[in-house]
C-alpha cells in the first residue's frame, strides 16, 4: 500500500494544507516525464522513444534503457481503469522481452531522425554499451491512484517474478506554484521480485566508489597523488557526479582504457574523501608550509587545469582525498572482469572487483 502524500505551507503561524489536484493531462505528465525522466526515481535512464509501436499495434508510452541494457517500459494509466493499464503493460512485457540489440537500434533510429544509438547510449552514459543488452526488463505503469483489488494483481504477479511496479503521482498547486510528490507500491531500492531470474546487480555496500582518473591537459594522475584530490569538469553533468563524494565515502581510482595518454590504464589508487568537491579557485594545497591555490602550485603536469576557472559552471571540479595507497600509471592494476566504466564516478558494486582490489592494494592505514 503506497504512503499516501500530504503537503502544507507554512507562513509564521499559520500552516495551510496544499490541496491535490488533477494534473491537466496525462500528455502533460508524459511531456514531464519525457524531459526529466529522472524524477522516475530509477537512477540515469536513457529513453529509446515515446509512443513506440509494437508488433500489436499497441503504442508504449515510453521505453528506454539503463547503463546496464535493461530494458524500462514506462505506461501511464491515461483513461483506461488500473486492471486495463497492468493488463496493457504485461502484454508489452511479452513484446520487449524479444526485442534484439538490432531491434533496439532500429527504434531508436526511428524516433531520433536516424540518429545512431551506439554513438547516443555511449555519449549520454559516458560508457561503452554493455556485451549483453535487454537480458532483464522492467514495467512501471504510473497512475494517481489504484483500486485494492488491482494492488492485488500487482502483489501477486510481482510474486511469481514479473518485473512490474506501480509510481504515483500526486500533483498539487499553490497559486502559481505547481508540485508533483511521488510514492511508490513497492520500494524500487528493495529485491526484485522474488522469482525474477534476469540479472541483479549486487547490493551496494554504502562506501566504495569508481573514479576515473582519465589523463589530459585539464588532470594528471601525478598532480592528483601528490596533492591529494580526484577531479572533473567542464560540464554541468560532470559537477553534478563530483557531488556524488560525500566525506567518508572509499574512492577507487583508475585510468580508463580509453582516457590513457601514454597507454597504461587499470587501478591506480585507493583513498577517502576528505572534503566534498568545490571548484578550482576554491581549492588549495599546501607548499612550502604555505596553503596556495592549486593552480599556484609548482610543476602541474596537467598544464591546462586553469581551463575555464572563472566559470562555475565550467570549470574543474577537485575533491581532497587522503590517498591509502596508490601506484604508478606504468603498474595500473587490470584483470579480465574488473569493473570497467567510462563514467567519471560509479558506485562500485562488483565483488570480483572489490576482491582483487582489497588484495592488491595495501589497506593497513585505515
Amino acid at each position: 500500500m503506497p504512503v499516501k502524500f500530504g503537503l502544507w505551507r507554512v507562513d509564521g503561524e499559520s500552516v495551510e494544507q496544499v490541496s491535490p489536484s488533477g494534473i491537466s493531462s496525462e500528455e502533460r505528465l508524459e511531456d514531464i516525464l519525457e524531459q526529466r525522466i529522472e524524477i522516475l526515481g530509477l537512477g540515469e535512464l536513457f529513453q529509446i522513444g515515446r509512443q513506440v509501436i509494437t508488433d500489436f499495434g499497441k503504442r508504449i508510452d515510453i521505453l528506454a534503457i539503463d547503463e546496464l541494457g535493461d530494458l524500462y517500459v514506462i505506461e501511464l494509466k491515461k483513461d483506461r481503469t488500473p486492471r486495463e493499464v497492468v493488463a496493457q503493460a504485461l502484454e508489452y512485457g511479452f513484446w520487449v522481452e524479444d526485442l534484439s540489440f538490432e531491434d533496439i537500434r532500429e527504434l531508436y533510429a526511428k524516433h531520433h531522425d536516424g540518429e545512431d544509438f551506439d554513438s547516443a547510449f555511449t555519449s549520454h552514459f559516458e560508457a561503452d554499451i554493455p556485451e549483453a543488452v535487454n537480458t532483464t526488463h522492467q514495467l512501471l505503469v504510473v497512475a494517481t491512484g489504484m483500486d485494492v483489488s488491482t494492488e492485488q494483481i500487482v502483489d501477486y504477479v510481482r510474486g511469481y517474478g514479473v518485473p512490474i511496479n506501480v509510481l504515483f503521482f500526486e500533483y498539487l498547486n499553490d497559486g502559481d506554484r505547481e508540485y508533483l510528490a511521488r510514492s511508490w507500491l513497492t520500494d524500487p531500492d528493495l529485491d526484485a521480485p522474488s522469482g525474477g531470474s534476469g540479472k541483479k546487480r549486487p547490493p551496494w555496500n554504502g562506501t566504495d566508489f569508481f573514479v576515473a582518473v582519465g589523463e589530459s591537459n585539464e588532470r594528471n594522475w601525478d598532480d592528483m597523488v601528490r596533492y591529494g584530490f580526484v577531479s572533473a569538469g567542464h560540464g554541468e553533468k560532470y559537477r553534478k557526479v563530483m557531488e556524488n563524494l560525500f566525506v567518508g565515502a572509499r574512492v577507487w581510482a583508475a585510468i580508463p582504457k580509453s582516457r590513457a595518454a601514454t597507454g597504461a590504464y587499470g587501478y591506480v589508487g585507493v583513498g577517502r574523501v576528505i572534503a566534498e568537491a568545490v571548484g578550482i579557485l576554491d581549492f588549495d594545497v599546501e607548499v612550502d608550509g604555505q596553503r596556495v591555490n592549486i593552480l599556484a602550485a609548482p610543476d602541474l603536469k596537467a598544464t591546462n587545469m586553469g581551463w575555464e576557472a572563472d566559470d562555475p559552471e565550467q570549470c574543474e571540479y577537485l575533491a581532497r582525498i587522503e590517498w591509502i595507497d596508490t601506484l604508478p600509471r606504468e603498474e595500473a592494476v587490470w584483470e579480465k572482469g574488473m569493473f570497467a566504466n567510462q563514467n567519471v564516478v560509479a558506485k562500485l558494486r562488483q565483488p570480483f572487483t572489490l576482491q582483487r582490489l582489497n588484495e592488491v592494494f595495501d589497506l593497513s592505514p585505515e
